[in-house]
């Protein structure tokens, strides 16, 4: 058994420092790194490439609402010509840093406000997709897994890999618990390894009423800026390995 591990990196922005990158990379397999419209700074940006090139972890464009103040977590109806260009313009500027890095994009994970609304919102799920396609059509997707953005995106012909989340609760319905409700992220490194050690083994998650959730996933995220993300992600990892799973990205046969 094989599983990649994800995190959100890249977010630090200025003299505001958001998460641990440099620990975070020891453990993860792929970095979903910021790109300035939700979070980071181009110096903050650059230094995150470089630490995952040493670590050979493999890097993909966290693209967001145009979000500074809200951390891209506000929902925000924009028009498809301005959703497409902005999308494309975070990847180019994240392709740019990661060329001086010496590591190249591989995949594409929304943010946030972003990354919730696509996997509903047909319109601008296409949106996303056709900026992508636009790039470069190379590029895998990371979109929620069940939610119908993966129909979509394959049918226009992405390669996409569908993700769960470590540290939060899902609905009866694989959808994920508004941040706004208690419990939404969940804390406990012990019992976020046991969720996720049956999410790898039989495919399901506990929901927040007791039942069990069928999910798909091909990969798990950590949200680097969530407390105790470092010791969750460790410890999930640990758990992993320990039970023969192995760590490895969705477009890297090595394991990390």
């Amino acid at each position: 058994m094989k599983m990649d591990l994800n995190s959100d990196l890249g977010e630090s922005f200025g003299a505001w420092t958001m998460g641990d990158d440099a620990a975070m990379l020891d453990i993860v397999s792929s970095a979903n790194v910021a790109c300035g419209f939700h979070a980071g700074d181009a110096a903050g940006i650059l230094a995150t490439l470089k630490a995952a090139k040493a670590r050979g972890v493999v890097v993909g464009a966290h693209v967001a609402y145009r979000d500074l103040a809200g951390f891209g977590r506000r929902n925000m109806d924009v028009a498809s010509a301005d959703l497409v260009a902005d999308v494309i313009y975070q990847i180019g500027a994240l392709q740019g840093l990661a060329q001086a890095a010496g590591t190249t994009v591989q995949y594409v994970k929304p943010h946030g406000a972003l990354y919730n609304t696509i996997a509903q919102d047909k319109r601008q799920a296409i949106d996303v997709i056709n900026a992508i396609k636009a790039i470069n059509p190379g590029l895998v997707l990371m979109a929620l897994a069940g939610s119908p953005l993966i129909g979509w995106a394959r049918e226009a012909g992405l390669t996409v890999v569908a993700e769960a989340f470590a540290d939060r609760a899902y609905m009866p319905d694989g959808a994920l618990v508004s941040r706004r409700e208690p419990g939404a992220v969940l804390h406990d490194p012990v019992h976020i390894a046991e969720r996720m050690l049956q999410l790898v083994r039989h495919g399901t998650i506990e929901a927040v009423d007791g039942s069990q959730v069928r999910i798909a996933a091909d990969s798990i995220c950590v949200h680097g800026d969530s407390p105790g993300a470092v010791a969750m992600a460790r410890v999930l990892r640990q758990r992993f390995e320990a039970e023969g799973v192995r760590i490895a990205s969705f477009v890297n046969a090595s394991a990390k």
